[in-house]
């Protein structure tokens, strides 16, 4: 059976990621909506407190042993902190660990140990696709076999940091089972389109990219000629964005909490009137719950089961939790709900993606 007291390594981390969403995240935040992209202080600052270096073994440049149950835990502080600049810190993570994962001891030690060492570099993933029914278990974007490796054909959308990533783990179906393959800026018939306009996570640059018979060498497949699981890499993804949806469901539930008690009307604050006191208890009681689920799908990754169910039911619960706290988080604070100058609209647009986001985190 698992617990729920961190160790105190985890314990350590938490507060290191906690102070820097609170210093550095959450002040950046609006700013970063506004314009459209982070300061890279801002991005480097995070890289520098060493969750993903963590995750990775001495052999390959790090200091620690990968955890997906610590990994969630400092994913929920960032992403109380902000979503987008969440998401800019952990890209590394999704080229690296899907190499740590299921990568060749050769895609290992050519891969990880220049990642680990250094700056915070814009190495990337390209995951979901531009299709109103997207499955990641059944990929339009297609390997066909050659004869000294693959040909990819196929569209990718919202792969963060494509305009400036040197290398990039695209995701297409070889005979209907998706597969990584790692593939460099510049490779031919890699096109990378104009930057997206989204709803939400203005913070963080995501492009389109269309493979237009991109030919790559058998060694390019992650795990080489055998290939590797898939299940795994998708559920590492949705336990990622799930505590990233509960760390912004945390952010709208306290900020909205402290409204309510410090905003008055008709001579009491209003967390005593019923109707607002109601509201907040829903929306505590759907984010503890939420944040169990994701806790037992890393628990039983760490654990070495089959955590494909639970890391879904993970996700699908932290969707409906995010939208509905950040909408009542909007509720809460009235008119001011609605203005740019509180942090709840944003939070609301953020959430609305976290049912489309798998692909863009991993831990």
């Amino acid at each position: 059976m698992y617990g729920f007291e961190p160790s105190q390594e985890q314990q350590m981390l938490v507060d290191s990621v906690r102070r820097y969403a609170t210093n550095d995240l959450r002040l950046a935040a609006h700013e970063a909506d506004e314009s459209g992209e982070f300061p890279h202080s801002v991005i480097r600052k995070g890289w520098e407190l060493g969750v993903l270096q963590a995750s990775i073994p001495e052999a390959y440049g790090g200091f620690g042993e990968r955890s997906a149950v610590t990994g969630a835990l400092a994913a929920e502080v960032l992403g109380w902190g902000d979503l987008a600049g969440a998401l800019a810190v952990m890209a590394p993570g999704l080229f690296a660990l899907p190499i740590l994962s299921a990568g060749t001891e050769a895609q290992k030690l050519e891969h990880l140990p220049a990642l680990a060492e250094g700056d915070w570099q814009p190495v990337t993933s390209a995951f979901i696709e531009p299709a109103f029914d997207f499955y990641p278990g059944q990929m339009r974007t297609a390997a066909e076999k050659s004869s000294d490796g693959f040909v990819i054909t196929g569209e990718k959308a919202c792969v963060p940091f494509a305009d400036r990533a040197e290398r990039t783990v695209v995701y297409a179906g070889v005979d209907g089972t998706p597969q990584g393959f790692l593939i460099p800026k510049g490779a031919e018939g890699y096109q990378i389109c104009e930057r997206e306009r989204l709803m939400g996570i203005g913070g963080v640059p995501t492009f389109r990219i269309r493979l237009d018979k991109v030919h790559v060498p058998g060694s390019a497949r992650l795990g080489g000629a055998d290939g590797h699981d898939f299940a795994p890499i998708l559920a590492a993804s949705q336990v990622a964005v799930a505590a990233l949806g509960v760390g912004l469901s945390q952010a709208a539930y306290d900020y909205s909490l402290a409204y309510a008690k410090d905003r008055e009307a008709f001579g009491v604050p209003i967390a005593q009137k019923q109707v607002i006191a109601f509201m907040l208890a829903e929306m505590i009681t759907e984010i503890e719950a939420s944040r169990l689920m994701v806790w037992e799908a890393a628990w039983l990754m760490d654990a070495g089961h089959d955590a494909s169910k639970a890391a879904y039911l993970a996700l699908v619960s932290v969707s409906d939790a995010a939208m509905m706290v950040t909408d009542r988080a909007v509720q809460i604070l009235g008119g001011h709900g609605y203005i740019r100058e509180h942090p709840v609209e944003l939070w609301m647009r953020n959430g609305r993606g976290i049912p489309a986001f798998a692909g863009l985190a991993i831990v």
